[in-house]
């Protein structure tokens, strides 16, 4: 496998959203000014709870596939390859690692298979699509910690994907979880979270190359960041850190992971978090604390590392 430059892309797009002018500019600014080559472009289906069967993926709440058609190929006329990352929330603000049920069926209670026969459904639709415009991979799930367990239902949902999709297909697991998922024989690439403290990468890439190594799988990040917040470099994977704004923390964070990972040639790759359809103006990136690097020092020090690969 390349090594993978990219971005997420659009999470949180509502319908209608990829057909504003403004994302078809953002994609092109995240090509021009990141090095990126890889646009991962992320939907978010909804659910009502965590311990809720239906995943409904076609409400307002997620851009239409013709718009999400026509943007992936607007990426692929830039040069970008495009990754296809059809993933879930809880509408109650549950993080999907929390989505989870009785191994044993109970009378009355919600159901494993009914809930991967809805979570399959939605995973088809899109691998569909992502057959349709050549996509180079799609990732069909994201932090389920709690589902990672159910080998036979994954396992399953991969060999259904298999029929629609010739592609490379990933899973996203969890950071701190690479050992969680038995499964990884079954896809073509490992992927995991890499939202590490900045003074523990060495540490936790020793951890996870001694997991993946009996697979003999491709690895990539395919999600890794910080918030420009102060503090934020040591729990990069909490959004919701109060803090100053922190341009620095952030830069520096990123300056750690890529010096960290960049001998490590298992690591092939990284999905940053993350680039928005609609950005914030330029001028307004000093008081912007989020994820996103437009117009923020970090921006130059991704471009300059993809600049080198």
């Amino acid at each position: 496998m390349e090594f993978i430059k990219g971005f997420t892309y659009g999470w949180m797009s509502r319908k209608g959203d990829f057909k504003k002018p403004e994302a078809k500019e953002s994609m092109r600014l995240l090509k021009e000014r990141t090095n990126t080559d890889y646009a991962i472009i992320s939907l978010a289906a909804l659910q009502d709870g965590a311990h809720t069967t239906v995943v409904d993926y076609t409400g307002e709440h997620m851009v239409s596939d013709e718009e999400l058609v026509d943007m992936i190929e607007y990426a692929q006329s830039l040069g970008l390859k495009v990754i296809l990352k059809p993933t879930v929330n809880c509408k109650d603000g549950t993080w999907r690692a929390h989505i989870n049920f009785f191994d044993l069926d109970v009378p009355c209670e919600p159901k494993w298979k009914d809930w991967f026969k809805s979570y399959t459904e939605y995973q088809m639709h899109y691998a569909a699509i992502a057959q349709k415009t050549n996509c180079d991979m799609i990732i069909v799930g994201c932090e389920m910690v709690q589902t990672e367990r159910k080998d036979k239902e994954w396992r399953a949902l991969v060999d259904e994907v298999r029929t629609v999709y010739n592609g490379a297909i990933t899973y996203n697991t969890d950071k701190y979880q690479e050992g969680n998922v038995k499964w990884w024989d079954a896809l073509d690439v490992i992927s995991s979270s890499g939202y590490y403290p900045i003074n523990d990468w060495d540490k936790q890439l020793d951890r996870i190359e001694k997991i993946i190594k009996p697979f003999n799988k491709p690895f990539f990040f395919a999600e890794a960041g910080c918030p420009s917040r102060s503090n934020s470099p040591y729990v990069p994977n909490d959004w919701g850190l109060e803090g100053e704004t922190d341009l620095k923390a952030q830069e520096d964070y990123y300056k750690v992971m890529f010096e960290k990972t960049k001998d490590r040639d298992w690591v092939q790759g990284f999905g940053l978090w993350d680039w928005k359809a609609l950005l914030h103006m330029e001028e307004n990136a000093a008081n912007n604390d989020d994820y996103a690097v437009y117009g923020k020092p970090a921006e130059k020090v991704i471009k300059a590392f993809y600049a080198t690969k």
